[in-house]
């Protein structure tokens, strides 16, 4: 069965910045599953894998424009240190933030005493990336997993 809209992949991934060493994979936990043509993943990525069946292994190169879009100047913004619990922070780390708009990866520039600066492009922003795949299984979505516009059960979205 070939990948095409409205239907569940999982897969296994691991992404490296162009030229780089991966810096993210999951092969050691489950595959990650989606729902093919719902903007689930970055699109470079959902055009890579059109047209490809379980068992394909293969490499995709994704420009930052096709992935997490370019770096955009002005995305500092002063965030109070208390939403940051008890974590120890310091400049250069990334941790998740959350805003109003959900959780957010942010990588943090400055502590002060009270507030802390983040950058909110996304860390992979401006990056070519390097994607390794291989494709676990392919299946038709659920009428209500379409509806829902993501994978129940097993490496998706539980309710």
């Amino acid at each position: 069965m070939k990948i095409e809209k409205d239907r569940v992949v999982r897969f296994h991934y691991s992404v490296a910045e162009a030229g780089g060493e991966p810096v993210e994979t999951s092969r050691e936990r489950e595959p990650l599953a989606i729902l093919f043509g719902h903007g689930n993943i970055i699109p470079g990525l959902e055009k890579a894998m059109d047209g490809h069946e379980a068992g394909d292994t293969f490499k995709a190169d994704v420009t930052a424009a096709d992935a997490y879009g370019e770096r955009r100047d002005g995305m500092s913004q002063r965030v109070p240190k208390k939403h940051f619990g008890d974590q120890k922070i310091a400049p250069g780390m990334q941790v998740v933030l959350n805003t109003s708009f959900g959780p957010r990866a942010v990588t943090i520039e400055k502590v002060g005493m009270s507030v802390v600066d983040v950058d909110l492009n996304h860390p992979m922003a401006g990056k070519d990336l390097q994607f390794d795949i291989e494709i676990v299984e392919v299946r038709e979505a659920s009428t209500e997993e379409v509806e829902h516009g993501h994978v129940h059960g097993e490496g998706g979205h539980q309710h």
